[in-house]
């Protein structure tokens, strides 16, 4: 790949502040873009207003910039991308490729997630209803930068798949990938949680004509109980004074060598010299990382 026409992104939900773990994830993408000589977007992913935390958004923007994670041009908002998701819907429900589907939770109770095709030749009206894309009998794969190759078969594994809610708002699945698309972004790094999203992003790709980006998924930091590390789990935002060694414990936590002597440097001085020596395959091929191994 040309370098120069690297365009990476990091895209948070302001369901709260920003996490060690998101921390890392952020940390993963800007480096990579950086050592590529590449751009870096940000992008707030506020299309759930019902889990949107009061002044998380700002705090996440206070927060990027108090570690020295600059990013590329202004900041876009999926909240102001409505008209864009709509249009693709109505696009694919009028070609057949996606319906309305009117199951509640509790009919769907039992079958693992897996959407057992119950309203797929229904022939429900879009009102009230949530609209589902059907999948094809498929396995889709990719080979992800770190885990290595990854593969589901959509139907068996997944079902028919949500890209607008019943309450009227928009999937992550679906907005996620117009907005790469829309960005020219060629790479995506994120955290290992989205990597069996990924088969279904490739899917609405390949059905709307999109170009594939890269993916490099890094290991979830997880709690001492084993669980994910989360916003609610870390209620408070990262404090701008632990910048250096929070990002010197974000470059151990994705296998990136430490110079000791950082510690008293400037979060930015730190960012320069790891862009530097940034090796992605030095990542742990793995999907979670305990939090307590990074003291």
């Amino acid at each position: 790949m040309n370098h120069t026409s690297y365009v990476g992104r990091f895209a948070p939900t302001p369901s709260g502040f920003l996490h060690f773990g998101s921390l890392v994830a952020a940390l993963a993408s800007w480096l990579d873009a950086r050592a590529a000589g590449g751009r870096w977007l940000l992008r707030m992913e506020d299309i759930d207003p019902p889990r949107e935390a009061p002044g998380a958004q700002a705090a996440i923007l206070q927060t990027l910039e108090s570690y020295g994670l600059v990013w590329d041009g202004e900041v876009t908002y999926q909240s102001q991308r409505h008209d864009a998701y709509a249009e693709v819907v109505q696009r694919l429900f009028s070609m057949g490729l996606a319906y309305a589907c009117t199951c509640s939770r509790k009919q769907l109770e039992g079958y693992n997630g897996i959407y057992p095709g119950l309203c797929r030749n229904a022939g429900h009206a879009q009102h009230d209803a949530a609209i589902r894309l059907r999948v094809p009998e498929l396995i889709y794969r990719f080979e992800d930068r770190v885990q290595g190759p990854f593969e589901q078969h959509l139907g068996r594994e997944v079902g028919d798949f949500v890209i607008r809610r019943r309450d009227g708002l928009y999937a992550y699945q679906l907005a996620v990938v117009l907005d790469d698309a829309w960005q020219g972004v060629t790479d995506i790094v994120r955290g290992a949680d989205l990597l069996d999203n990924t088969p279904r992003q490739l899917y609405l790709q390949e059905l709307l004509g999109l170009s594939q980006p890269r993916y490099l998924h890094v290991p979830l930091i997880t709690q001492p109980d084993g669980h994910k590390l989360g916003k609610s789990y870390r209620s408070a935002p990262l404090p701008p004074e632990q910048a250096t060694p929070l990002i010197l414990r974000a470059l151990r936590a994705l296998g990136q060598v430490t110079d000791p002597a950082m510690v008293q440097a400037r979060p930015e001085e730190v960012l320069a010299h790891a862009a530097r020596q940034w090796t992605s395959s030095a990542i742990a091929r793995c999907h979670t990382l305990p939090e307590a191994q990074l003291h």
